[in-house]
């Protein structure tokens, strides 16, 4: 029974991989269709730097640096070094 379960599961893991290579080249066909037009091209660049901007200011203003008010130290991203004797 063991044998055959693992024959199965084998069976179902082949079929996956073939699966994914078929997804890879229906992929690259499209890749490669869309770098023959340097206009999608130059589309597709700004969509992908206008996504970067947007996360790296959405992480900026997500971690704000505290400021002096708050005890933080800007200088030392707002860390505030504390002696304890």
């Amino acid at each position: 029974m063991n044998d055959e379960r693992a024959a199965q599961g084998l069976d179902h893991l082949q079929a996956a991989a073939r699966e994914m290579i078929a997804a890879a080249r229906a992929f690259l066909d499209v890749v490669e269709e869309l770098i023959e037009d340097r206009e999608q091209v130059a589309s597709v660049v700004h969509a992908v730097g206008s996504a970067a901007r947007g996360a790296a200011r959405a992480v900026r203003d997500a971690n704000p640096v505290a400021s002096h008010a708050n005890g933080g130290d800007a200088a030392n991203g707002g860390v505030q070094h504390i002696r304890v004797s």
